[in-house]
């Protein structure tokens, strides 16, 4: 079979968390209100109903921008794009076509690929329809609701890649703070555009855009299912048709929905209603100071500290990378802080504590120094860190909590040795003594145990070998 390099630029909405929306001065957080609780006349498009810009999305379209290694517009004006939807009432949505906010720029990716931006723009979003067998409702609580269109260029060109851009978008938008990330609630949404040709052709193929992906798994899925589909109806010297489809999780498969429209389609118009926007350096620069680390300041803080594959992982919580970015005096203890966070929260999926208030540098700090101390096991330290999160317990130090929990070691050698001699003494040790005596070095494990038990599990096993070698050498 003829072989096809796939070309695929994505196009990500993100809704910006500023408190009202970008036209109407009504809640933007509609993720657990009810349906159409957050609308005003302007949302509804009722006739005299003028927009009102609200500034402070600007600003966040600018923070958007600068995290994206974009150039910012100073100058940028709103247009009209005119299709009716049930749930656009206005029959147009305001956006920026022709002077967007957000100019040139580029994401790189954690392989040091970079994926170049076209531009960003910034536009109102839709409502949202939920079709049911035989009719739809719509819910306007998400019109007006502003968001940013990135759109990237066509440089990404593998499934997985793909899963990355978006990824990345997703992590320099959330560690920006311009968007609450929720990818389940559409805070963050894609449109991607593929296309296929063969190797070595200078031309690209007809593309088709699938919309409104909101997971970075779904984005990869999509495309593999598309470069397939595709591949198939060349092979078959069928054409591929320009359209819009959409995608189904739960069949793994895109399904045509409408011909993908063009410019022309929308009859574009600059908006009379609206102003342009313009910006001041001083004004870029302020929101530039404003910006947080981003996740590459983190993958060169880390690089020599912790494995690149943790550190991914890590990175999807900003939270977490600037806790441990507090410990990075102490390299030891930052590998030990973030293969806790890792092993404890991660791998046995509690990751919700994550959103809970993190532990202090000081607590954590001691937890470490605990450990090699040898008054906290590996386990009592897991123990010790998961009470962090406990609200009745987290304002608590790191050593109130672990006397509390019973988990600090016996230290004392005198002590340990008191209670290897009561161990020695029993009955039902004498057999393993004589075992170990005859050269039979598991056994140890079991007088390890037998004391362990004898101290209530307080005693350092590493001391407690020890004195064990030497009592029955």
């Amino acid at each position: 079979m003829t072989k096809y390099i796939p070309t695929i630029g994505i196009e990500c909405h993100v809704q910006l968390c500023t408190k009202t929306k970008l036209f109407s001065e009504v809640d933007n957080d509609a993720r657990l209100k009810e349906p159409n609780s957050c609308v005003s006349p302007v949302d509804y498009g009722l006739p005299g109903m003028l927009p009102r810009l609200n500034q402070e999305a600007v600003k966040y379209a600018v923070r958007a921008g600068l995290a994206l290694n974009s150039a910012i517009n100073l100058e940028s004006r709103f247009d009209r794009k005119h299709y009716y939807y049930p749930d656009l009432p206005k029959g147009y949505q305001i956006t920026q076509m022709f002077h967007p906010i957000i100019g040139e720029g580029y994401v790189e990716l954690p392989n040091g690929n970079k994926v170049r931006i076209e531009h960003a723009h910034l536009e109102e979003d839709a409502g949202k329809l939920s079709h049911e067998s035989g009719y739809s409702l719509v819910d306007l609580n998400r019109a007006g609701t502003p968001l940013v269109e990135i759109v990237s260029m066509p440089d990404i060109h593998s499934a997985s890649e793909a899963r990355d851009y978006t990824k990345e978008l997703w992590r320099l938008m959330t560690y920006a703070g311009v968007t609450y990330g929720d990818l389940y609630n559409g805070n963050m949404r894609f449109d991607v555009n593929i296309s296929i040709a063969e190797e070595g052709s200078n031309e690209l193929g007809t593309r088709t855009e699938v919309k409104n992906l909101n997971s970075f798994r779904s984005v990869e899925r999509a495309v593999e299912y598309e470069v397939k589909r595709q591949s198939k109806l060349l092979e078959k010297g069928e054409k591929v048709i320009q359209e819009t489809r959409g995608w189904s999780d739960a069949t793994g498969e895109t399904t045509g929905q409408r011909s993908k429209e063009v410019a022309a389609d929308y009859r574009y118009m600059p908006e009379p209603d609206l102003a342009p926007i313009r910006l001041s350096s001083e004004e870029v620069e302020a929101e530039k100071q404003k910006l947080p680390k981003m996740p590459s300041w983190y993958r060169s803080k880390f690089h020599d500290v912790l494995g690149a594959d943790l550190v991914e992982v890590l990175l999807d919580y900003p939270q977490l990378m600037s806790k441990l970015a507090e410990l990075t005096s102490n390299n030891a203890a930052v590998k030990k802080i973030a293969n806790l966070f890792s092993s404890v929260l991660l791998a046995e999926e509690n990751t919700s504590l994550l959103n809970d208030e993190l532990p202090t540098k000081e607590q954590l700090l001691a937890l470490v120094e605990m450990n090699e101390k040898n008054e906290l096991s590996s386990t009592g330290m897991k123990e010790v860190f998961l009470k962090f999160f406990d609200p009745e317990m987290h304002y608590k130090d790191t050593r109130t909590i672990a006397k509390e929990l019973g988990v600090v070691q016996e230290n004392d050698t005198e002590a340990l040795e008191a209670i290897v001699d009561t161990v020695l003494a029993k009955p039902e040790t004498q057999k393993a003594q004589e075992d170990f005596k005859a050269g039979q070095e598991k056994v140890l494990g079991f007088l390890v145990g037998q004391v362990m038990k004898e101290s209530k599990g307080k005693a350092n096993p590493s001391s407690v070998q020890e004195i064990l070698r030497s009592k029955l050498s």
